[in-house]
C-alpha cells in the first residue's frame, strides 16, 4: 500500500469530458486524461483492503460484484502511485487480454464493489486501468509476443467479439495455430459494430487485431460460418472449434402496426452508422438517419442510451427513451447493500447530451408501446403508449406489470429503435455444428464447462451465458481457451 492515508487526503477526481454541446458535433471519444501527478493521487486512494471486493467477481443476488477477470487492482494501483507503470502493466496483463477495451466500455463493476466507496467515493479503477494500458502502447511496451514453439494443433474461433478474441489470443500465446472467422467485413464483433465510436474508437480495435496478426493469429472476415463457410469443412480442418458468435437475436416488440416502415432494431441502427462512418465519414448515406426525425427508443439500457447519443449526433428533431420499469432510486436502497451491484439511477452520456440539446431527460418510465401508427403510405408516424403499474403476484410473489386504464398517449415518431435486449444465439450457426441449445437458446454445456455435446466443439461468451458484459465475455474466452488447451494437450498451464 503506497500511501496509507491516500483515501483521506485526496478526493476522487475523474478525467474531464468535453461539454455535451461540443462533443455531439463528432463521433470521437471525448474524455481527456488526467495529468500524471493527479493520476498517482487517484491511485493512492486505493486502501489495499484486507478483503478487496473490487477483484472478487462473484455473483450476488443474480448480479456480478467486482471484476470477473479478478484483476489485481490493489497491486497495480500501488505501482501507479509509486511511478512503476511498467510493472503495473505486467500485473494488469496477467489477468486481462484487452484492458484498452474494458477501460473504455466496462461499467466498472470493480468500482461498485470498492470499499472506499461505502462511506466516500470509490477509487477511479477504470481510468487507472486505461492509463496503464495506454502508457504501454505509447511507450512501445506492447509488442508482438510470438510463441517460441508451436503445438501443431489448429483451432478455429467462430466470431471475433470480445470472447472470441480473448480465446484466440490466449490459445495463440499457448502455441496453437488459431484462425478467427468473422462474418462482418471488419474484426471486432460487438466491439466494432455494437458499440458506438464515441465510446470506443475503432482504431483501438484495429491496433489490437493488428498486434494479434503479428503474433500469428489469422483473421478471415466476410466468412459467415453456416452460410458461405461450411461447418463440416472447419471440423475437417481444425482440431478444435470455439463458437463465440454472441447473443444476436434481438428481442422484438409485438404490437399492431409493427410492419410500419421506420422501425429498426438498435443493433442495425448502430452498425449502419459505424460502418458508414468508417467507410466514408457518413458521406455515402448508407445508414439509418435520424436527422430531422422524432425518434423513440424502446429500452432503457446501455444500448438504448447509445441510440440516444447517436440520434442526437445525427441531428434528430426530438428523442424519447421508453422504459418499462420504474425509475431506480438515486441512492442504494436498504435491500441492496454493499457489495451488491448498486441498483441506482444512472444518467449516461447520451442522456446528458439529450438534456443539453432538448432541455429535458429523454427517459419516460413505466411505459410501453401499445400500437405503431402508420400514415397512408405505410410509414411510421406515431406511437400509442400506455402507462404500466407493477403489482405483486400472489402466487409467485413477483411484481408483474399491468396497463393503467385511460393512460394512453400518442407520441409523434418517424423513427423507432428497438433496444429491448437479445434472446440468444442465431440458430443457423448452432444447427450447422449440431450443438444443443438450452431453454434460453444459449449453447448448452455442463455446469462449469465450455464443451458442447459435439466432440471438439466448445463455446464461450454471450453465445454460452446469454447477453452480458464485455469484461465477462473476455473471462469466458480465457476460460474456454484453458479448456480447449487441456483437451488438445492433455493438461493446461493457462
Amino acid at each position: 500500500m503506497g500511501k496509507a492515508t491516500g483515501f483521506l487526503e485526496y478526493n476522487r477526481t475523474e478525467s474531464s469530458a468535453a461539454e455535451p454541446l461540443e462533443r455531439i458535433n463528432n463521433f470521437n471519444e471525448f474524455h481527456k486524461p488526467l495529468s500524471e501527478d493527479e493520476r498517482k493521487k487517484q491511485a493512492a486512494r486505493c486502501m489495499d483492503c484486507g478483503v478487496p471486493f473490487c477483484q472478487n467477481g462473484k455473483m450476488l443476488c443474480g448480479m456480478i460484484s467486482g471484476c470477473p477477470l479478478n484483476n489485481l487492482i490493489p497491486e497495480w494501483n500501488d505501482l501507479i502511485y509509486r511511478g512503476q507503470k511498467k510493472q503495473a502493466l505486467d500485473r494488469l496483463l496477467m489477468t486481462n487480454n484487452f484492458p484498452e477495451f474494458t477501460s473504455r466500455v466496462c461499467p466498472a463493476l470493480c468500482e461498485k464493489a470498492c470499499i472506499c466507496g461505502v462511506h466516500d467515493s470509490p477509487v477511479t479503477v477504470k481510468e487507472n486501468e486505461n492509463s496503464i494500458i495506454e502508457f504501454g502502447f505509447e511507450n512501445g511496451l506492447i509488442e508482438p509476443v510470438i510463441p517460441a514453439v508451436r503445438s501443431g494443433k489448429k483451432v478455429a474461433v467462430i466470431g471475433s467479439g470480445p470472447s472470441g478474441l480473448a480465446a484466440a489470443d490466449t490459445l495463440n500465446r499457448r502455441g496453437h495455430s488459431v484462425t478467427v472467422f468473422e462474418r462482418s467485413d471488419r474484426a471486432g464483433g460487438l466491439l466494432m459494430y455494437g458499440i458506438p465510436n464515441m465510446k470506443l474508437e475503432k482504431h483501438v480495435i484495429d491496433r489490437r487485431t493488428d498486434l494479434m496478426k503479428a503474433e500469428g493469429v489469422e483473421f478471415k472476415t466476410c466468412a459467415d460460418v453456416g452460410n458461405n463457410v461450411k461447418a463440416e469443412d472447419i471440423l475437417a480442418e481444425y482440431d478444435a472449434v470455439v463458437l463465440a458468435c454472441g447473443s444476436s437475436n434481438p428481442r422484438d416488440i409485438k404490437a399492431p402496426g409493427r410492419d410500419a416502415e421506420g422501425i429498426y432494431f438498435a443493433v442495425d441502427f448502430l452498425k449502419a452508422t459505424t460502418k458508414s462512418l468508417l467507410d466514408s465519414d457518413l458521406k455515402d448515406g448508407k445508414y439509418i438517419s435520424a436527422k430531422g426525425k422524432n425518434v423513440v427508443i424502446i429500452g432503457g439500457g446501455d444500448t438504448g442510451n447509445d441510440c440516444v447519443g447517436t440520434s442526437v449526433r445525427h441531428g434528430c428533431k426530438s428523442v424519447v427513451q421508453l422504459e418499462m420499469m420504474p425509475k431506480l432510486p438515486d441512492e442504494r436502497a436498504e435491500d441492496n447493500p454493499f457489495p451488491e451491484w448498486p441498483k441506482v439511477c444512472k444518467t449516461d452520456y447520451g442522456q446528458e447530451e439529450a438534456i443539453a440539446v432538448f432541455g429535458h431527460d429523454p427517459r419516460i418510465y413505466c411505459t410501453t408501446v401499445k400500437e405503431f401508427i402508420k400514415d397512408e403510405n405505410g410509414k411510421l408516424s406515431a406511437l400509442k403508449t400506455v402507462k404500466l403499474e407493477f403489482k405483486t403476484d400472489e402466487k409467485t410473489g413477483r411484481k408483474v406489470p399491468s396497463e393503467i386504464a385511460g393512460s394512453e398517449e400518442t407520441i409523434p415518431c418517424e423513427l423507432c429503435l428497438i433496444a429491448a435486449g437479445f434472446l440468444g444465439t442465431q440458430n443457423y450457426v448452432s444447427d450447422a455444428f449440431g450443438v444443443e441449445l438450452d431453454g434460453r437458446t444459449n449453447v448448452m454445456t455442463a455446469a462449469g464447462s465450455h464443451a458442447t455435446n459435439v466432440s471438439r466443439v466448445f463455446t464461450a461468451g454471450d453465445m454460452h451465458i446469454g447477453q452480458s458484459l464485455v469484461v465477462r465475455a473476455i473471462r469466458e474466452g480465457r476460460d474456454a481457451a484453458a479448456e480447449v488447451d487441456e483437451f488438445l494437450m492433455g493438461y493446461t498451464n493457462l
